[in-house]
């Protein structure tokens, strides 16, 4: 025998050289890797083997290799294996620990990974029941030396995860093992507490070996910590907190005493356990985490790098364990040292990276938003040092490919690249507006001060563009967004906004000073656009203050060259005055004419303002004139201010063009062929501004005309024409006489535009537009997930060819007509729905041609008419794409998913009434985010007046169902989740009374089964289908027994189960279990339709055997009287074996 393991051993150290050879043919690299797998699935040698081939002598690839022999036998052959061999590779394997390895030093770390996970498969079956001496033994190891403390540390570290984190043991082993670590785990805590006590001690004396083992024994911990009970973590006055907060000091050692210390902080329990934590706010304590804060900063070494994050982390943990005792009715005492704690951690706030303050931003909330402490004198002067370094902190500096800050070496550390370090900046920027916004409520005039000193600064300052990497590419002399005065300018006005939020909020009084800060804002002059967009935000932000002393203000116009920084600020000066219009329309009405006067001088003169910006001062005036509070007079007005759009798109040229395709084309010169030197037609440039301007108009107006809110004032203004039965006023809308006029080339412009995609009419595009209807470069980005750089964004002409203006157009066209149709749901109501056949009307344009109309226009269908109509009757999914060429395929499944998420959208909107689309969007987040376990309660959700019309109509109806029940097994969890816990019951359930067929209630059920097979593994898939079989199967069993026999189809059904749960189902008299029981009962049920992860099916079962319970609960007494079973003469019986 001797000699057939030893020429097996051979063969397999020779396989196992071709296989780690780099230089090995692919086809001898299969064979013999194959050959070992056949060798550990079904030689007897191995454990021979594997004790040979794991001898010291051996290189460290072969002895990994025979050490995972031992591994696998332990793990798949255990159970079939005689005790007597059990014992012998126990022994083995202690030898092995005792003196199969190299110094501490020496050895390599995966030969002590598979060594220790050896050890730990056995005691996983056989501890304590059977190897009762285990720890003992352990701790008999650790007197031979270092190596083989370490190894003990690393089997004590796996088994606490395999048992407590992944729980890869059967419930009674789990149970077992826990409750035997729980009962021993006091001599546990003393036993590594020493080691690592001996190990520092011996390191400090310049050891590295005890080094190796004290970061062994910290990991170890770390393993411990997070589940043993507080007691053992707090005991001897919380030494083990004190001493790791000592060894934060350790160069070597400081990460894995991070580490715990932050494991054991973050620890959740009662206040009186908590209580003891107050003790990391006494003075040595305190000054190690100090002391090791405030040395943050230096060169970016990973290591230091990673401590630094831990011990943030450390901190806000801290805080946590702060807020949570000095709660209300708590009488525990704010800490003296608690302006030491503040200094550290204002430590990280300051740091260089931009990772660590962002760290620091939850805590920093919640420490101005806590009640005790918001008021205390030391966190009111920190605030006013917060809101200071807020003041760089807002600055977005930091891009990973540049050298023009400290901060750029560590974003190169944690970010890839400069998109995905401007996606993380805006999310850091926007959770730092809501703190500087909790700070300015705790000092409102101290921060007005900071932001009026910043302001005046940036004004006084001139103009810096940066280097050559900063400035315009576009326009000589400008900024862009990298140019140092636009981040400062840029960070400035987010202070200032949420500065002045919370100053109207707080304070009554005047601010000293802010009328002067508007004026001067004002004055400033500037003709750079990215900065003059900061001032216009500035304008808007301090506008408020203006209403305490009225002065109207015009805002100047911006020219230059077309650039995106160009569009987005006369974007922006149109936005401002909306804005400024809808929220102080009192206060600008008494100005209505000489800006209604100035508004028509700028339409005549100046021949720049484009069609977009023209409609949006038409929409500011609209807002203002719903302040008349008069039908009349508002009617009157907007019968002028519209005369000239109604004149123009009721013209018999406009209906000619609009009513056909080819007409249409020709129209705005789609058909035409354009070159480089001829550039776009006049004639066809000047159609496409006409249709465009007429679109806006009639957008803003419909979207902005309003009845007034005050019912009194209504009625008296001749706004309310009667009442609805149930005695809600009825109101008539200034617009409507206008819209019903413009609605019919309206609907022909979108029936036309549907035929455009005929195949008939795309043959009718020239060359130059053959792609006009395909999804513009930019659109595909954003539906792939795909980030641009931020100059290309901003610093590039709005469109580089006449293809790029001509998708434009018509991706405008189309998504203004919904835009126009939805908003008209909204503002006219009842006057829009008792239009003469409007259904007809809109299912003759809107509905036309869909089998040709693509995807990416469906979209904007779906958003832009149906949802408004929806609400009134009742960001894109960012997509991780690999950096290959983008792919048209790729494009399609992603659209169609985007699409099928926002049809269920409208679906839910119109059926179900405590839908939330901004909800919806969360729970996408969260998806992605995070895993739910509990299981849901029974859905309560109502329908909404018009889903409950919907369901009187059986076609309907079932349509709905249909579709419903068919997404459960699309491939997109989000909607499967959704639409099982919000949408399926509350429809099914309006139709259980009816006579639904039994082939229809079983493909229903079957459907939802099927829904488990897709996504069963997702645990928050898995609980919504699991409640929504059991409320199918419980409510319609006793009158579909059919349900019954799809049950009986599932694999691995335990028929017998299933007959118990049907009949207390289904007889009255039967003993009744309570919900939570008769849910795990079913899911058991039900188990077999669950499908695996794909991760999950070709792995090989692991069997672990129970063992004979320690832990058993003691049985209650019978009550002999009451006892059925037994008379007197049978308790007396010796043949009755139940005694």
């Amino acid at each position: 025998m001797a000699d057939q393991v030893a020429a097996m051993c051979e063969q397999l150290i020779k396989a196992v050289n071709v296989m780690m050879d780099a230089e090995t043919n692919q086809i001898y690299r299969l064979e013999a890797l194959k050959f070992c797998e056949e060798f550990k699935e079904t030689s007897s040698f191995c454990v021979p083997c594997g004790l040979q081939l794991a001898d010291k002598a051996q290189p460290a690839v072969v002895r990994h290799f025979g050490l995972q022999i031992l591994e696998q036998v332990v793990k798949f052959r255990w159970n079939n294996m005689q005790q007597q061999e059990k014992v012998q590779l126990k022994e083995c394997a202690m030898q092995l620990l005792s003196n199969g390895t190299h110094s501490i030093l020496e050895e390599e770390s995966h030969i002590k990974d598979v060594l220790s996970r050896i050890i730990v498969e056995m005691i996983k079956r056989e501890w304590p029941q059977h190897w009762p001496d285990m720890l003992k033994e352990m701790e008999a190891l650790t007197s031979q030396g270092e190596a083989q403390t370490e190894l003990v540390m690393l089997i004590l570290l796996r088994l606490a995860e395999d048992v407590i984190t992944f729980q890869t043991l059967p419930t009674q082993r789990r149970r077992d093992i826990q409750q035997t670590l729980t009962q021993n785990m006091e001599s546990i805590f003393s036993f590594m507490m020493a080691i690592l006590h001996v190990n520092v001690e011996d390191y400090r004396k310049v050891a590295k070996a005890h080094c190796r083992v004290a970061v062994a024994t910290l990991n170890t911990l770390a393993g411990y910590i997070d589940w043993v009970s507080l007691v053992h973590i707090t005991s001897g006055n919380c030494h083990l907190l004190e001493m790791l907060c000592l060894l934060l000091s350790e160069p070597e050692l400081q990460l894995e005493a991070a580490e715990c210390l932050l494991i054991a902080i973050s620890r959740k329990g009662k206040l009186e356990d908590r209580k003891p934590f107050m003790l990391l706010f006494d003075d040595v304590a305190i000054h190690y985490i100090l002391s090791a804060a405030q040395s943050a900063d230096g060169l970016v070494v990973e290591r230091r790098y990673i401590f630094l994050k831990r011990l943030c982390q450390v901190l806000c943990a801290l805080g946590s364990q702060l807020f949570f005792c000095l709660g209300p009715h708590t009488h525990v005492e704010v800490p003296a040292n608690l302006s030491k704690y503040m200094e550290a951690f204002l430590a990280f706030t300051t740091h260089s990276s931009q990772f660590l303050k962002s760290s620091t931003l939850a805590t920093w909330g919640s420490l101005f938003r806590h009640e005790t402490l918001s008021k205390d004198p030391v966190v009111v002067e920190m605030t006013i040092k917060y809101l200071r370094a807020s003041m760089i902190n807002l600055v977005k500096t930091g891009f990973p490919s540049r050298d023009d800050n400290p901060s750029c070496e560590y974003s190169r550390v944690d970010f890839d690249s400069d998109e995905d370090f401007n996606s993380f900046f805006n999310s850091f920027r926007a959770q730092q507006g809501e703190v500087v916004r909790s700070a300015c409520r705790i000092v409102p005039l101290e921060a007005f001060q900071i932001a009026a000193e910043w302001l005046q600064y940036q004004i006084a300052s001139p103009i810096d563009t940066g280097d050559t990497t900063c400035k315009s590419k576009t326009a000589e002399g400008l900024c862009s967004l990298l140019s140092p005065s636009v981040v400062q300018w840029d960070a400035m006005t987010v202070f200032m906004e949420c500065m002045v939020a919370q100053i109207f909020k707080n304070l009554d009084e005047e601010v000293t000073g802010s009328m002067e800060l508007l004026q001067a804002v004002l004055n400033y002059d500037t003709k750079d656009p990215l900065i003059l967009s900061c001032v216009l935000t500035n304008v808007s932000a301090l506008f408020p203050f203006a209403t305490r002393r009225p002065h109207f203000l015009f805002l100047k116009c911006v020219s230059g060259p077309r650039t995106r920084a160009v569009k987005n600020v006369r974007r922006h000066a149109c936005s401002s005055i909306i804005k400024i219009c809808r929220d102080y329309p009192q206060f600008i009405l008494p100005c209505f004419d000489m800006f209604y006067n100035h508004v028509k001088k700028l339409f005549s003169s100046d021949a720049t303002l484009t069609h977009m910006e023209k409609c949006s001062l038409m929409e500011s005036l609209v807002l203002i004139s719903n302040q008349f509070k008069d039908f009349t007079k508002q009617k009157a007005f907007l019968d002028e201010l519209m005369a000239s759009v109604v004149a123009e798109w009721t013209s018999d040229e406009m209906r000619h063009a609009l009513g056909d395709p080819a007409v249409f084309l020709s129209f705005v010169g789609a058909d035409q062929v354009v070159t480089e030197q001829s550039k776009d037609t006049d004639t066809a440039g000047l159609n496409r501004g006409r249709l465009s301007f007429c679109l806006y108009a009639m957008l803003g107006v419909v979207k902005r005309s309003r009845w007034p809110s005050d019912l009194a004032e209504a009625k008296s203004g001749g706004f309310v024409v009667g009442y609805t039965p149930a005695g809600a006023p009825i109101y008539r809308n200034p617009f409507t006489t206008q819209f019903q006029v413009l609605l019919p080339n309206l609907l022909a412009l979108i029936r036309t535009h549907n035929s455009l995609f005929m195949p008939e009419n795309m043959a009718r595009l020239s060359e130059t537009f053959s792609r006009a209807h395909e999804v513009m470069d930019a659109e595909k980005n954003v539906v792939l997930g795909l980030s641009q750089h931020l100059l290309d964004i901003y610093d590039a002409p709005v469109y580089r060819s006449s293809l790029e203006r001509m998708q434009g157009f018509f991706t405008m066209l189309y998504d203004n007509c919904f835009h126009v149709l939805g908003n008209a749901g909204l503002s006219l109501q009842q006057e829009f729905y008792t239009i003469e056949k409007l259904a007809e009307e809109i299912a003759g344009s809107a509905f036309v041609s869909l089998d040709h109309v693509p995807d990416h226009s469906y979209k904007l269908d779906m958003w832009t008419y149906w949802l408004p109509v929806g609400a009134f009757s009742g960001e894109e999914e960012e997509v991780v794409c690999q950096e290959s060429q983008v792919t048209q395929e790729m494009l399609e499944e992603q659209l169609v998913r985007l699409l099928t998420r926002e049809v269920f959208c409208l679906f839910f909107i119109l059926t179900v009434s405590s839908f939330c689309l901004k909800c919806a969007l969360l729970e996408e987040d969260m998806m992605m985010e995070s895993v739910q376990t509990t299981s849901p309660g029974q859905p309560t959700e109502e329908l909404t007046e018009l889903g409950k019309c919907l369901m009187k109509h059986e076609n309907i109806y079932m349509t709905l169902l249909t579709l419903s029940f068919t997404s459960l097994s699309w491939k997109d969890t989000t909607n499967c989740h959704r639409t099982a816990s919000m949408v399926c019951w509350t429809l099914l359930r309006q139709v259980i009374g009816g006579n639904l067929l039994p082939e229809a209630v079983t493909w229903l059920y079957t459907s939802v089964l099927r829904g488990l097979q897709v996504h069963g593994q997702h645990e928050v898939c898995n609980s919504t289908l699991s409640q929504l079989a059991m409320l199918i199967y419980e409510n319609l069993l006793p009158r579909y027994m059919e349900l019954s026999a799809v049950m009986t189809q599932i694999p691995n059904i335990s028929v017998d189960a299933l007959d118990q749960y049907n009949h207390r189902l289904l007889d009255p008299n039967a003993q009744k279990v309570g919900d939570k029981k008769r849910k795990d009962q079913f899911k058991k049920l039900i188990a077999g339709t669950v499908g695996k992860a794909l991760c999950q099916q070709f792995r090989k079962e692991v069997h672990i055997r129970n063992l004979p319970s320690l832990f058993k609960k003691p049985k209650p007494d019978k009550d002999v009287q009451n006892s059925e079973a037994l008379g007197l003469a049978a308790l007396f019986s010796p043949e009755n074996n139940t005694l």
